[in-house]
C-alpha cells in the first residue's frame, strides 16, 4: 500500500509526471543504453526501442499502477503485474536489474521535470516505483522457482526437427530439446522468448507463442517475417530465423511462461483472433483435441486472404476432431477461395455467443480495440474476455483496457 502522505503527492502530480512519461522513458533509454550498452545484448529488443514502442510501454504500466495504488487497497493491479512478470521471466531479468533502471529512470525524471521534483515529490515517486519493483520480483522468483529455472541461466538449446513454409510470410519450426533431456511444463497459450545472434554480434530476443499442444516431447513456434513499413524497422528476429534457420539446425530457448492460458473447464469456449494471433489458439484446439473435450468451442479468425492464413488447415483439422466445435473465417480478399468464410472484416452481429463463454482474444491492438467492445455488447462479462497483445503493446492495452 502507498502511504498516506505519498498518496497525496502522487496525485497531485500524476497528470504532469503523466504528461511527460514519453520524454522520460525516452531519456531514460537513451542514457542507460549509452552507459550500459551491454543490456541491448539479448534484453531489450532493437525494434521495439527503434519505434517508441518500449518506452510507450514502461510509460503505461508505470502511470497504470500509479491509478491502480490511488485508487484504494480494494483496486490491486495483480493482472497488469503478472503480464510484465510472466514476459520479464521469459527474459531472464534478475532482481538486481531494478536498481539499474531505478537509477536512470530517476535521473531520467529530474532533467525533464527539473525543479518540480522536490525531495518529497521524488520520495513519492520513488516509493511507487519500488511498490512495483518488489511486488514484480516476488512474482517472478515464484515463476523461476515453478518453472525450474535459474534467471542467471534461462536458456536452452533446441534441435529444429522441421521447418515447416506455411504462408508466404509464415514458417513453423519444430523443436526438440538438443539435450534430449524431458521438455519443460508448458500450458496451452504461454509462449517462449527466442534468444538469436545478430549478424553484428548481438543477441536479440522475441516472444513466439507455442503453437502445438504442451503434451508431447516436441514444441512448435509459428513465426511472421515482420517486413519495414512506413519506415519502421523490419523484424531482425523474425527476419533471421525466417533467413538462416532450416532443418537440423538449433535455436535458443526460455521456458514456457505466460499467464493466457487455457483454463480446464467444461464451459463454452470462443478463440478470436487475427493474423499471426491464430498461433496460441490453434495450440488450445491441439489440448483440447489430444484430451477428448466435449466443450462446445466457437473459433473466429479475420485474415487478410486465406493463402495468408497461417495454420489454416491445421484449424479445420482440429474443429473437425471435436465434436462441439465450429469455426468461422473472415477474410479481406478472396474470400471466395476458402468454403464458408465471409468476406471483409470481422463482423459479430448475427453471431450467437454464449454469455458464460470464456473467450480468448489475440492480435494486433486496432483489432483488439475493435473487437472487445463487440464481445462486451454481447452481453459476455469483461472478466471472462482474456487477451495477449504481441509486443510491448501488451501493457498499454492492459492499462486502458
Amino acid at each position: 500500500m502507498l502511504s498516506l502522505e505519498s498518496a497525496a503527492v502522487i496525485r497531485a502530480t500524476l497528470p504532469v509526471v503523466g504528461e511527460a512519461l514519453d520524454e522520460i522513458t525516452a531519456r531514460f533509454y537513451g542514457t542507460m543504453f549509452a552507459e550500459q550498452p551491454e543490456l541491448l545484448d539479448g534484453l531489450f529488443n532493437r525494434g521495439n526501442q527503434a519505434s517508441g514502442k518500449q518506452r510507450k510501454a514502461l510509460a503505461g504500466s508505470i502511470a497504470a499502477f500509479a491509478q491502480a495504488l490511488l485508487a484504494g487497497p480494494d483496486t490491486r493491479p495483480d493482472a497488469l503485474l503478472s503480464r510484465i512478470a510472466h514476459k520479464h521471466a521469459a527474459l531472464g531479468v534478475t532482481e538486481d536489474q531494478y536498481a539499474i533502471v531505478h537509477k536512470y529512470l530517476f535521473r531520467a525524471i529530474g532533467e525533464v521535470l527539473g525543479d518540480a521534483v522536490t525531495a518529497e515529490v521524488a520520495s513519492a515517486w520513488d516509493e511507487v516505483y519500488w511498490l512495483m519493483a518488489d511486488a514484480l520480483i516476488a512474482q517472478e522468483a515464484g515463476l523461476y522457482q515453478e518453472a525450474k529455472v535459474d534467471p542467471r541461466r534461462p536458456w536452452r538449446r533446441w534441435t529444429v526437427v522441421e521447418r515447416r513454409e506455411e504462408t508466404p510470410d509464415v514458417a513453423s519450426f519444430l523443436l526438440r530439446p538438443a539435450d534430449d533431456g524431458p521438455p519443460p511444463a508448458a500450458r496451452a497459450g504461454q509462449y517462449v522468448s527466442v534468444r538469436v545472434l545478430m549478424p553484428d554480434g548481438i543477441h536479440q530476443t522475441r516472444q513466439y507463442s507455442l503453437s502445438n499442444a504442451p503434451g508431447d516431447r516436441l514444441r512448435r513456434i509459428t513465426v511472421k517475417r515482420v517486413a519495414s513499413v512506413a519506415g519502421a524497422p523490419e523484424g531482425e528476429v523474425s527476419n533471421q530465423l525466417h533467413r538462416t534457420v532450416r532443418t537440423g539446425g538449433e535455436l535458443t530457448l526460455s521456458a514456457p511462461f505466460g499467464d493466457v492460458v487455457l483454463d480446464d473447464t467444461d464451459t463454452p469456449l470462443v478463440l478470436v483472433s487475427a493474423g499471426i494471433g491464430c498461433t496460441p489458439m490453434v495450440a488450445m484446439l491441439e489440448h483440447l483435441a489430444a484430451t477428448g473435450s466435449a466443450r462446445p468451442v466457437l473459433v473466429l479468425h479475420a485474415d487478410r486472404a486465406p493463402a495468408d492464413h497461417a495454420l489454416r488447415a491445421d484449424t479445420r483439422r482440429l474443429v473437425a476432431q471435436l465434436p462441439e466445435a465450429r469455426a468461422e473465417f473472415w477474410y479481406e480478399q478472396n474470400a471466395t477461395e476458402e468454403a464458408g468464410a465471409r468476406p471483409g472484416l470481422m463482423d459479430l452481429d448475427g453471431l450467437d455467443l454464449p454469455a458464460d463463454a470464456d473467450v480468448y482474444l489475440c492480435g494486433a491492438l486496432p483489432f483488439m480495440r475493435a473487437v472487445r467492445p463487440h464481445l462486451l455488447q454481447a452481453g459476455i462479462p469483461a472478466h471472462r474476455i482474456r487477451y495477449e497483445v504481441f509486443g510491448p503493446d501488451l501493457w498499454l492495452a492492459h492499462a486502458e483496457g
